[in-house]
């Protein structure tokens, strides 16, 4: 798998917005931004919203390539702004870009290369909660299993151009198994974490 320079500068733009954004949330919004737990959770989120993101984006392009498909990240600018913005309110809307597809792929390839992002982050955050389960690294191991469980949630709303409008129109059986195991999972995520 290749990335141009504009990919990986648009990869690490968006994961940087993306990091502070969480980070800005996880340490209560506008009234944590002068804590001393912001960078903490700043970099909290940059290794398990880092992660995430990465390996859903890189995940479309993976099975896109395989379909013999052109794909590279775009990062959405404004979007990036949004994300910030929101945060300082206790809020992550996070649309930071996405993987540009040129190539033939009928419904099913569509539906298939979308389920490679929210199903990779069920796997990174049932990865996290394994650690959690064996004691490593608890902090990071429950925002990694909330902040993942999140993004897979997040991303199976099947509203314009999210993974779950293109995920429903392909199979309704299996958008409907991925969306329920991510749900499971953020419900299991806020019984564990304290709110």
């Amino acid at each position: 798998m290749k990335f141009s320079k504009i990919e990986r500068e648009h990869l690490f733009k968006a994961w940087v917005a993306i990091s502070l954004a969480f980070g800005i949330v996880l340490s209560g919004g506008i009234s944590g931004i002068f804590s001393p737990n912001l960078l903490t959770m700043v970099i909290v989120s940059a290794l398990t919203v880092g992660l995430g993101f990465l390996a859903h984006e890189i995940a479309h392009k993976y099975v896109a390539q395989r379909y013999h498909c052109y794909a590279e990240f775009r990062a959405f600018d404004k979007m990036l702004i949004l994300a910030i913005f929101m945060s300082f309110f206790g809020f992550v809307f996070a649309a930071p870009g996405a993987v540009m597809i040129r190539g033939v792929i009928n419904r099913e390839r569509n539906g298939k290369i979308s389920l490679a992002g929210p199903i990779t982050n069920i796997i990174i955050a049932l990865f996290f909660l394994l650690l959690l389960n064996l004691s490593i690294l608890p902090m990071l191991s429950k925002y990694g299993l909330l902040i993942n469980s999140w993004l897979a949630l997040f991303n199976m709303i099947p509203f314009g151009n999210l993974d779950g409008s293109k995920i429903l129109r392909w199979d309704k059986k299996i958008y409907s198994i991925t969306t329920a195991v991510a749900l499971i999972l953020l419900l299991l995520s806020f019984r564990i974490l304290p709110f």
